[in-house]
């Protein structure tokens, strides 16, 4: 698999450019956002974090 990162300025031309994109996604095009892709590596980081109960969490927000 390849990856390519298109940074583009102009909100009208990223559209254009997406929607053009979006018309390869039968053949197995993936578009994922850089936004979307950091959310995940920082969901992924705190997999193995242990987890308080919430009333807990809130008893000792301070």
């Amino acid at each position: 698999m390849k990856s390519i990162t298109i940074n583009i300025n102009n909100d009208k031309l990223a559209d254009k450019v997406i929607r053009l994109l979006k018309s390869f996604k039968d053949e197995g095009l993936e578009i994922v956002s850089k936004e979307d892709m950091n959310d995940l590596k920082l969901l992924r980081a705190t997999r193995n974090e242990e987890s308080i109960p919430f009333d807990e969490y809130l008893e000792n927000g301070d």
